[in-house]
């Protein structure tokens, strides 16, 4: 949200206020602003701007996303993404009519979206059955909706990408082993030998494409001299989570009472993953490090033994309810363009299907290996982000078959940015927003000179005697 910006925030201040047990006048007085202010705000008479969005975060220890806006972000996007479905013919919808239902049934809005996707299966799959190859964009959409990552990904979305039981077994394990005081590749080796496990290094051929096999029989984990350091520590953090965890984890996995074998596995994997980060980078020290470093993911990634991506992917998880970080969003991508991860503990909505805007500044970090880029983006709706981007080369690469290159992408509401080092020397108050949308299909801004593809809902527009910068036209509309 830009600071110039102010919201109608309403129902969720009253919601706010009522569930601390204040008055208008208590609440007035300890956020420093008159009581009437805050009579005209909770009436929807008078907006909040960012700096009383920022003191009702700072004094109630909430995130600004948890008051703006005020429907799910994610849920909006795939609401407005299914309705712009020519098949759908919901015509030209104002976003207004599209927030109006969000607001009034968002759970209806969520089973129209799984309809959706259930109705986008059942057409394509006899299409792609017959010949995968016959068109690249419904074969990557109908994987989308089919895959158990996306299953997954919707679980930790509204866990808000934080695990409190996993979170704080794992604290719990990093004091335990004392590894801010020991170094920690030796102390977590040691305590997988309490299980009977010794760890081997081996060389990458004799490994061959797997980077961790276990052999519960001869009691070994074996790992490729191809894996960092930090890989490695990851890896042995992983076999622990199972040691030491197995119950902790079948239990949030029956908890989240998935249907799909392939979810529950893949879901069962992502916490172990958890648990491993958590246990490099356990929350109290973490976070301290954090505010102390301002954010500042090279230097925390050298503190803590871990790799840039780990540490940028661990600060999306800091939402412990009394002690939380600033909520970022997190997206890897590839050369070409495609998310292989996204997580979000803020409000930054994704695409489920189409890959990601060209003018995000994620796609230009491959333009500049190893160099962190910065950008403030603005989406359709008007909420502005902060943004920094950065190239990771995966484990591997030997001569002849170098390591693959991606590109991660770390973001958060513009209005945290003063706290964040990469901010440093950015004037954000004139700092022009680059505008962006989710993906070409779905973004209806015109004259884009970035657009791959015409918006699914519009009308393509042809005129012979003329070229513009943009490559595809199309017919204006009041839309979404």
């Amino acid at each position: 949200m830009a600071r110039g910006e102010k919201l109608i925030i309403g129902q969720r201040l009253r919601v706010l206020r009522q569930s601390l047990g204040l008055t208008q006048a208590q609440m007035a007085a300890e956020l420093g602003v008159s009581a009437s202010y805050i009579t005209l705000i909770e009436a929807d008479q008078r907006p909040a701007s960012a700096r009383l969005l920022m003191r009702i975060a700072e004094v109630y220890d909430l995130n600004i996303s948890e008051l703006a806006p005020s429907t799910d972000a994610q849920l909006a996007a795939d609401f407005s993404a299914a309705l712009k479905d020519p098949v759908v013919g919901a015509g030209a919808l104002s976003r207004s009519e599209v927030e109006a239902v969000l607001e009034a049934s968002p759970k209806i809005a969520s089973a129209f979206v799984r309809l959706h996707d259930h109705y986008r299966e059942a057409v394509l799959r006899p299409q792609t059955d017959d010949n995968p190859m016959t068109d690249r964009d419904k074969v990557e959409a109908l994987a989308d909706s089919s895959r158990p990552v996306d299953t997954v990904r919707n679980w930790f979305y509204a866990q808000k990408n934080y695990v409190d039981a996993i979170d704080r077994a794992a604290e719990a394990l990093a004091e335990e082993m004392a590894l801010h005081r020991n170094e920690p590749h030796l102390a977590l080796t040691n305590r997988l030998m309490r299980h009977g496990i010794s760890v081997r290094i081996l060389p990458g051929h004799v490994m061959g494409e797997q980077l961790r096999r276990f052999d519960p029989h001869r009691g070994e984990l074996m790992l490729s001299e191809l894996l960092r350091q930090s890989s490695r520590r990851f890896q042995i953090g992983v076999l622990l989570a199972r040691f030491e965890q197995e119950a902790l984890i079948s239990r949030l996995t029956e908890e989240a009472a998935l249907d799909d074998t392939a979810a529950v596995s893949l879901l069962r994997v992502s916490l172990a993953n958890y648990f491993a980060a958590a246990v490099m980078m356990p929350y109290g020290r973490f976070l301290a490090a954090c505010e102390s470093a301002r954010y500042d993911v090279e230097l925390l990634s050298h503190r803590f033994g871990a790799s840039f991506e780990q540490t940028a992917h661990r600060m999306t998880t800091l939402q412990r309810p009394d002690a939380r970080g600033i909520p970022f969003f997190f997206v890897r991508v590839d050369q070409a363009g495609n998310i292989s991860k996204r997580f979000s503990a803020g409000r930054f909505p994704f695409s489920r299907f189409g890959g990601t805007c060209p003018l995000w500044n994620i796609h230009a970090a491959f333009e500049t290996p190893d160099r962190v880029q910065t950008q403030v983006v603005r989406m359709p709706e008007g909420a502005t982000y902060f943004s920094i981007a950065r190239t990771v080369t995966r484990a591997g690469g030997t001569h002849g078959a170098p390591a693959r290159r991606l590109a991660v992408g770390l973001g958060c509401d513009v209005a945290y940015a003063p706290r964040l080092i990469y901010a440093e020397g950015i004037d954000l108050e004139r700092a022009r927003p680059v505008d962006i949308g989710l993906n070409c299909y779905l973004c209806e801004r015109s004259n884009c000179p970035a657009r791959a593809h015409a918006p699914i809902n519009r009308r393509l527009k042809v005129n012979e005697r003329e070229r513009s910068l943009a490559i595809f036209s199309f017919e204006e509309e009041a839309g979404i």
